[in-house]
């Protein structure tokens, strides 16, 4: 009788194991998905053609409060770090209402693309997100390189993607060495 307990012990902790370690090895989406996002200007977006620097795309909806909590760090960080690569994608989740999003594009002043995702396309392609806001960071390279659902750790994103940009341009004039 008491060995069945500990048989039942052992394998009941080799499954809390294994599951734990299929928890912590699974990371998600891997690579940026190979799509075309349509944007609220009407323009087409394909993902396959953003590599060369990093990319923050973010889900999000007009009834998210999380959402728009965000909002006011993405444009801030959007001003302080487009000029040297950083592209950002907002995607409005495919159950907000395409006027909803173009009147809160006006009202916040959100100078990132925002596209819509009418079909769920991007939804899916990005491993089925449903809930908001859920953001991904992709690499120069194309690799997801972190993934939230929920609030962003935006210190740790703004690290992240100043590990990937470009450095500043220097203004000072070079020297051109020698004695006067």
């Amino acid at each position: 009788m008491k060995s069945k307990g500990v048989l039942f012990g052992i394998c009941a902790l080799t499954l809390v194991a294994l599951a734990g370690y299929l928890w912590l090895d699974y990371s998600g989406l891997k690579q940026i998905p190979d799509i075309t996002l349509v944007t609220t200007t009407g323009e087409k977006l394909a993902l396959a053609d953003m590599h060369g620097g990093p990319l923050l795309v973010t889900f999000w909806a007009t009834t998210c409060s999380t959402c728009l909590e965000e909002m006011p760090y993405l444009i801030d960080l959007y001003h302080e770090l487009s000029p040297r690569g950083l592209k950002v994608i907002g995607i409005a989740i495919f159950y907000d209402l395409p006027n909803r999003v173009l009147a809160m594009q006006k009202s916040r002043s959100i100078p990132y693309t925002i596209a819509l995702d009418i079909d769920a396309q991007a939804s899916r392609a990005f491993g089925d997100v449903g809930l908001t806001p859920t953001s991904f960071l992709i690499a120069p390279d194309g690799r997801v390189v972190y993934q939230k659902n929920g609030t962003m750790d935006m210190n740790r994103v703004r690290n992240e993607i100043l590990t990937m940009l470009k450095p500043a341009q220097d203004s000072r004039p070079l020297s051109a060495g020698g004695n006067s």
